[in-house]
């Protein structure tokens, strides 16, 4: 059983290899073309833990996505 203040158990062997699977949004986001920027992104949250010092990643993930959409529609 969990500990009080936890969500839930530990997961079973199952789920652990679920999470091994390719994640539905970064699939979504390759299928894009903007993985790379997404990845840069990333990168940069992971390093300076605020998305204010990461607005040159923020704005050519927006601009990439931005212009995917355009050429959808």
């Amino acid at each position: 059983m969990a500990r009080p203040g936890h969500g839930r158990s530990r997961p079973s062997l199952e789920e652990d290899e679920d999470e091994e699977a390719e994640d539905p949004v970064d699939a979504m986001i390759s299928r894009t073309g903007c993985a790379a920027q997404h990845r840069e992104l990333q990168e940069c949250m992971a390093a300076r833990q605020d998305w204010r010092h990461c607005q040159p990643q923020v704005r050519a993930f927006g601009e990439c996505m931005a212009q995917r959409q355009r050429t959808e529609e």
